[in-house]
């Protein structure tokens, strides 16, 4: 059994909820619509608009694309020409013609090397676009499942690669959580567009791997950075502990992420009629409940911080957005699959936090960044370029937990 009935009066069971969260995602589409580059989707400052000299970045682009993808799939006009806009973007100057896989950026302008993390969502955003019906998504998804096969994927490690040189001679010696994690949200998808329940066995090797062993033997509390031989490395960017996408010590934002991802991949599994192992929701449930008592009011304020060191001390003590995004969700996800009251009380606390200090009812969207006295800041993040945590905040919440969203929200299944 991977959900329980929810118990009379959960928000989860609530029609008003219901139309709040449904409201709240399409105001956040509405402003991420002005993201819209000739060769992508750019970065929006904190009023909405893109800078005069904003570029279009393959990671902005798949996740919109990705996100208007679920738009267009719950039935909102105007959705889909903004996902073909993104697939045509990622068949072109974001896509290397010569070596194949995806720069950061246009033509490789800057950084020419090939990321794992960036691959997984490319990954996502063709199966998304494949859901969806979008125009040249099936090509697109074929390319990106023959990058992550053919230069990503190590069968003998049972996790991915990090990053290579633009011609693929050249690899990065480290191994990342965040990059696998992604790859595992990445995997479930690819699991429902194919058909091919080999991604649902390579995203348990990954959770195998990196929250089984690693996080399950360390308190729960997720190990993000890896030498190439998976040996952890608990002093890296100690001298760069903000650092946007390796920071140093834990980030309790993936362990809600990790957590609510474990629970999809034990449903997906169960749905395709493999063995899930028991450690799955074992693990969910470890994982949230350090995430809380780590990171919630850490400082002595509310909110969760965003790094700890591995004594459970704030580091960077700034609130991110993505952060209480995917802490709503693990939330909705714990309490979808057990019924517990706790999950209930954690998910309507979390909202509650995001509705009083993120939700931007002036400017549009959410603040990304709150200092630690909770206003809004913008030292870690600039602008608004984000919209794929905190869409998918209001979308996971009225979901099962599986098959994957694109697919839940075609409406391939009904819900449990």
């Amino acid at each position: 059994m991977t959900s329980l009935d929810l118990a009379p009066g959960s928000w989860l069971g609530s029609t008003a909820h219901a139309a709040w969260l449904q409201a709240e995602g399409q105001r956040l589409l509405a402003f991420a619509k002005a993201s819209q580059l000739p060769d992508g989707f750019g970065c929006l400052d904190a009023q909405g608009c893109l800078p005069a000299d904003a570029g279009s970045e393959t990671l902005q682009t798949t996740r919109m694309t990705h996100a208007f993808a679920l738009a267009h799939l719950q039935g909102v006009p105007g959705y889909l020409p903004l996902v073909e806009h993104g697939v045509n973007a990622l068949h072109g100057a974001l896509h290397d013609p010569r070596h194949g896989g995806w720069f950061a950026r246009p033509h490789g302008l800057g950084d020419s090397d090939k990321a794992a993390y960036l691959h997984a969502f490319v990954a996502l955003a063709a199966s998304s676009a494949v859901v969806a019906g979008a125009a040249g998504a099936h090509g697109l998804l074929e390319d990106a499942i023959d990058v992550l096969q053919t230069r990503f994927w190590s069968e003998e490690q049972g996790a991915l690669r990090e990053s290579f040189s633009r011609d693929w001679q050249q690899a990065e010696a480290y191994r990342g959580a965040n990059s696998n994690m992604h790859a595992t949200e990445a995997f479930l998808a690819l699991a429902d567009v194919t058909g091919d329940t080999l991604w649902l066995d390579r995203a348990l090797r990954i959770a195998q791997r990196i929250i089984h062993t690693h996080a399950g033997a360390n308190d729960y509390r997720v190990i993000e950075h890896f030498d190439a031989h998976w040996q952890p490395l608990p002093h890296y960017n100690r001298d760069h502990p903000a650092d946007p996408f390796r920071p140093f010590g834990t980030t309790p934002g993936h362990a809600f992420e990790w957590a609510r991802l474990l629970l999809h991949l034990e449903a997906a599994r169960e749905l395709a009629g493999l063995h899930a192992p028991d450690w799955l929701p074992g693990c969910a449930r470890g994982l949230f409940d350090s995430a809380c008592r780590d990171a919630w009011n850490a400082d002595g304020g509310k909110g969760i911080v965003y790094t700890l060191d591995w004594d459970n001390r704030p580091v960077v003590r700034e609130r991110l957005h993505w952060v209480h995004a995917e802490a709503c969700a693990s939330a909705a996800a714990l309490l979808r699959r057990t019924g517990e009251a706790q999950y209930e009380r954690w998910y309507r606390c979390f909202w509650d936090f995001i509705d009083g200090h993120f939700i931007d009812r002036l400017a549009g969207s959410w603040h990304h960044e709150l200092d630690p006295g909770n206003r809004p800041a913008a030292t870690l993040w600039e602008g608004k370029p984000d919209l794929y945590h905190a869409y998918q905040a209001t979308l996971i919440p009225g979901l099962p937990l599986a098959p994957s969203l694109a697919t839940a929200v075609a409406g391939h299944v009904t819900k449990r």
